[in-house]
């Protein structure tokens, strides 16, 4: 390691991109380099090395990726060009026989198993950055056209090329000038209490991973071949873990995994991994010993820990929900009353080519039971519009359904074609046009939902998590202007009475972190803690409160 370096310890910059599973794995790799004495910046043009924690579920998020890393890169080429350049996180796993040739800017790529072993590579990366200036000045060297959509394009023609062969458990780069590639085909880790981490949430919430890996065919998603087969955290690992979180202050742990309804399955004996259809799913859970770990015997023992606390249940699937997972949720309090179930479309027609296991007549029944059981209850889904052979009448019947079923959160996302899926193979492919379109019908039914389930809340108490004092751009986005002073037109007057209004964010039982809703509330009430406000109006997504 250069002189530089050596009188001081070496500093990183993280860039996380993509989902909470995602984020969990970032703090994960900022505890390995703590750990190991490595210094974290959140100054770029301060690091030695940059790490890029990249998404690859669908092609906007590989786009987004994309961009970082490049941006990253030129910004490295332009301040600070001994800086290392460092790709993290699904991307590398999912193409990791392309990255190299596509993305030669960068000085190494890390797969999902290498987590914890970051602080070597981030030393490799270095060297190899090192290398690579001594022989950049020996020749010349054009630089490529720094844009996401032509690196996307040279993908493509890969896709077509022979796939490379992966057949070892780790492809290592052996060239000390070359890109690192340290990335495992098929990954095995799972986290647990004692691994080193780094929270990047605030204080009073916190993402707990209870599971990784997928064992589900939905022909659509590309997961499982990501990240593996589904493997649980032992219960009592995720209890030791929840314990240190609200002994530190958090207020709100969210569950998190791929289909968190699957907990414990993998553990049990002689385990089958053919149990996705409901009636497969509940003869396995009741085959199951007394004593045997599920979703339900984890949130019993985190319910019974002592404090206020809300746990949340993330990634529902919904053909693996069963009548005791109604049942313990209705009976444990501190479980928040909010159920995030993706259904991704209602018709018999589409739900098969997806591979969900589910029916209409089984999801219809699955929400009354949801509902009667647990009042109050807020569902969250999503649906995909545009799904290869998806007809006007398919999407018909699914706007029906959201009309109908009134969810008060729901999300709508396009399909995507994804290379190595089912689906991506199928005929009858839907035109973006078509799919664009069809996702804004769908969010105008949604919007409309939304506005009468905010105003539903007007007039009630509620217990809320309060976050933060908000923003002007929150405030602009949330439209709290125009419920606070009517709707006027001068855009400086707006901004100038934005700055004056005083309001903090909260969430309430119904809110999961960074997705859905917020409250604002005008007022004094402590930051970090639950507080008990009164609604008194609301706009189209958010709610208006004062302390009560």
């Amino acid at each position: 390691m250069r002189a530089s370096l050596t009188k001081r310890p070496v500093r990183v910059g993280l860039i996380s991109l993509g989902c909470a599973k995602n984020l969990v794995d970032a703090e994960i790799m900022l505890g390995a380099l703590l750990k190991d004495g490595i210094e974290i910046t959140n100054d770029a043009a301060k690091a030695d090395a940059v790490i890029v924690n990249t998404c690859s579920f669908i092609d906007s998020a590989q786009e987004e990726s994309v961009d970082a890393i490049l941006e990253s890169a030129a910004l490295r080429d332009a301040k600070k060009r001994k800086q290392a350049l460092i790709v993290s996180g699904c991307l590398p796993q999912r193409f990791r026989g392309e990255l190299p040739g596509l993305l030669p800017e960068v000085d190494a790529f890390m797969g999902l198993e290498q987590v914890t072993q970051v602080t070597d590579i981030v030393k490799q990366a270095l060297a190899r950055r090192a290398a690579r200036l001594v022989e950049e000045r020996g020749s010349r060297v054009k630089n490529r056209q720094h844009t996401a959509s032509s690196r996307l394009a040279g993908w493509e023609k890969a896709k077509t090329r022979p796939p490379a062969d992966n057949s070892k458990s780790a492809i290592r780069s052996p060239q000390s000038s070359a890109p690192l590639l340290d990335v495992t085909t098929r990954p095995h880790f799972i986290p647990d209490y004692a691994t080193p981490r780094f929270r990047l949430t605030p204080r009073h919430f916190a993402y707990v991973k209870i599971a990784e890996g997928c064992n589900h065919p939905c022909s659509f998603c590309i997961i499982p071949r990501i990240r593996g087969s589904y493997r649980s955290r032992p219960q009592a690992d995720i209890v030791a873990e929840a314990k240190a979180l609200l002994a530190a202050g958090a207020k709100e742990l969210n569950l998190i995994s791929q289909d968190s309804t699957y907990y414990g399955l993998d553990l049990r004996p002689n385990h089958r991994r053919a149990i996705s259809s409901p009636e497969r799913f509940s003869a396995a859970t009741e085959s199951l010993s007394a004593d045997a770990t599920t979703i339900c015997t984890l949130l019993r023992e985190l319910n019974a820990l002592a404090g206020d606390f809300w746990i949340r249940l993330l990634y529902t699937h919904p053909a693996h929900w069963t009548g005791e997972l109604i049942n313990a949720i209705a009976s444990c309090p501190k479980v928040a009353r909010y159920v995030d179930i993706p259904l991704q479309h209602i018709h018999d027609n589409m739900l098969q080519r997806m591979r969900r296991e589910t029916s209409r007549q089984y999801i219809l029944d699955l929400i009354r039971r949801i509902r009667a059981a647990i009042p109050g209850i807020a569902l969250r889904t999503t649906f995909i519009v545009g799904f290869p052979g998806e007809t006007e009448a398919c999407f018909q019947e699914l706007l029906d359904f959201i009309r109908e079923t009134k969810f008060e959160r729901l999300g709508v996302f396009t399909y995507s074609q994804e290379e190595g899926t089912v689906a991506g193979k199928m005929a009858d492919q839907i035109p973006d046009k078509v799919k664009q379109q069809r996702r804004r019908l769908a969010m105008a039914e949604q919007h409309k939902v939304a506005r009468q389930v905010s105003k539903s809340f007007v007039g009630r108490t509620l217990k809320v998590l309060v976050e933060g004092r908000a923003n002007e751009e929150q405030l602009r986005q949330s439209s709290v202007f125009s419920w606070e002073h009517g709707l006027l037109r001068d855009k400086q007057a707006l901004n100038s009475q934005l700055s004056t209004l005083n309001y903090l964010t909260a969430r309430g039982e119904a809110d999961a972190p960074d997705i859905d809703g917020r409250v604002y509330v005008r007022g004094r009430v402590p930051i970090g803690e639950f507080a008990h406000v009164k609604i008194v109006g609301h706009t189209d997504y958010d709610l208006i409160a004062e302390p009560v």
